[in-house]
Parts: C-alpha cells; sequence; structure tokens
C-alpha cells in the first residue's frame, strides 16, 4: 500500500523532475497531517483538510496548523488523566 508523504517531506514522488505542483494536504482520524499527490486516490484512512497547492505550500501549511504532534486518542487520555 502507497503511504502519504510525511510532513518532513520525504516521499518518493519528490524525487521526479517536474512534480511540484497538485499536492493536497490530508489528515487522518488521529489529526495526523501529511501531503498526497492530487491526481491519486487517498489511502484509507486519510481525508482532504481543505488546502491544495504545491508540495512547498502545503508542508508550510502543515507546519503553520499542526501545532501538537501527538496523535488526538493520547490527547483525549491525557485530558482525561489526573496529573
Amino acid at each position: 500500500m502507497t503511504q502519504p508523504h510525511s510532513a518532513n517531506g520525504s516521499g518518493g514522488d519528490d524525487a521526479r523532475p517536474g512534480v511540484e505542483d497538485g499536492y493536497l494536504v490530508v489528515r487522518n482520524d488521529e489529526e495526523q497531517y501529511s501531503i498526497w499527490r492530487a491526481d491519486r486516490e487517498l489511502p484509507a484512512g486519510w481525508h482532504r483538510e481543505g488546502h491544495e497547492g504545491s508540495r512547498q505550500e502545503c508542508l508550510d501549511h502543515i507546519d503553520a496548523v499542526w501545532t501538537d504532534m501527538r496523535p488526538l486518542s493520547l490527547r483525549r487520555r491525557l485530558a482525561g488523566a489526573d496529573v
């Protein structure tokens, strides 16, 4: 199964010359972000976040909105714990 490009910039298509535009920001149910080529079907468990543009524009958007890297389930568990 093909995986989305991670926000750290890794991913196979990025090495292809001329592949710069046409990316989407995607998010899974744990509120983890990634980028995905707009011309490809999204893998199971990933949904369009709403932002699209060049690879770098999408990565910049993720940097701005993904401020807490912890998965949603962990954040919820910690919010309910007595610390």
